[in-house]
């Protein structure tokens, strides 16, 4: 699919002449439509595909009695006030990154993801099984909502530059779009940060707005048309090791469902985290090599002074982190460090030389 194409199956429109044309939310003969906005362009390799499908379900397995209209970026709203949307009760759920609304809660962005932090089944382990989803429940007990893992990336993409980053000096003064706690991580390197959604930065890039820019792999990169701008492809990511998405629901409207209506938007969040994650691993493989052997993409690593200095940098976000007057902030950031304590262990102990082995000894 080529960019032109993909933007215009977006269908991106204006928030506010999409919304004077909705109605309510609808509750007849016990059937009941909730509204999902999301930060996600239309049809969206991965995501925006995932958040449908995720609607999708949940109208089934409720046999049309929660039904689930989606609403894409800016259909309804901007794509980076879907979380305000709930909170304000223009729509019933939101589909996006718990680290975009990170201006409200810093602890927030360890629901997305932390630099060299967990990889997508040591996030799932925190959450699920060592605390990560009672602490997530109290700071969005906040502003009134209720948020569910609803997909995850995998190690992402390093980013798109211009040109070949040498060394930890050609960072500095670069204006880079990274959001969350990344985004942190690479001021400290020198680097000029900025946060748009993905509808945003193709044209930022061709403009010379930005020098440099990541989302989220080859995936979307390759929808999204970043080649056609910049060649040097970086890779992995250092800042996004394991990036899950969030449905966000608000908590009185979801109490009030029927216990089995509950769980089925429960379920079906945890089988998209699953499905959208095995979507990434099995078509980010096509789409790099499309990248590479259709349009010259030169794909690099960074220099170890980048690695390096971005691990040193990471430490020192966390560590403000965990010193923050905020409690629940402090309490967050303590968690995320215990479990990742823990759970790299066995990923660092098993699966890393496990991985290392097949590399270095299997051939098919």
């Amino acid at each position: 699919m080529d960019r032109r194409s993909f933007i215009r199956s977006a269908g991106v429109i204006g928030a506010g002449a999409a919304a004077s044309t909705l109605a309510a939310p609808a509750i007849a003969q016990g059937n009941i439509t909730w509204r999902m906005v999301t930060t996600w362009p239309k049809n969206f390799p991965g995501l925006g595909v995932g958040a449908q499908r995720l609607a999708d379900r949940v109208t089934a397995a409720s046999g049309g009695r929660l039904t689930i209209q989606v609403f894409s970026a800016g259909e309804l709203v901007p794509p980076l006030q879907s979380l305000d949307a709930v909170i304000d009760g223009t729509a019933e759920m939101s589909h996006g990154a718990a680290y975009y609304w990170q201006n409200k809660s810093p602890a927030l962005s360890f629901f997305t993801g932390v630099p060299y932090g967990m990889t997508t089944p040591e996030l799932t382990a925190w959450v699920r099984f060592l605390g990560g989803q009672e602490i997530w429940d109290e700071i969005y007990d906040q502003f009134g909502v209720q948020g569910f893992l609803s997909g995850n990336t995998g190690t992402q993409t390093g980013g798109w530059f211009r040109d070949e980053l040498k060394s930890v000096e050609d960072v500095k003064g670069v204006r880079f779009r990274t959001p969350g706690l990344g985004g942190r991580v690479w001021e400290k390197l020198g680097a000029t940060v900025t946060n748009m959604a993905a509808g945003e930065i193709f044209q930022a890039l061709q403009s010379g707005t930005l020098d440099a820019a990541e989302f989220v792999g080859p995936y979307n990169d390759l929808a999204l048309g970043f080649h056609q701008v910049a060649k040097n492809y970086y890779m992995p990511s250092f800042v996004e090791s394991g990036l899950a998405t969030e449905l966000v629901v608000d908590k009185k409207k979801y109490q009030e469902l029927p216990d089995d209506l509950q769980a089925i938007i429960r379920d079906v969040c945890q089988a998209e985290y699953d499905q959208v994650a095995a979507d990434f691993i099995a078509n980010d493989p096509r789409a790099l090599k499309t990248l590479v052997d259709d349009h010259g993409v030169i794909v690099r690593n960074f220099p170890d002074d980048i690695m390096e200095a971005g691990a040193k940098a990471s430490v020192e976000v966390v560590e403000e982190l965990r010193a923050s007057d905020d409690p629940l902030v402090q309490k967050t950031a303590e968690s995320f460090v215990e479990a990742l304590n823990l759970v790299r262990t066995r990923t660092e102990q098993i699966d890393a030389p496990y991985v290392a082995a097949r590399q270095k000894y299997l051939k098919y």
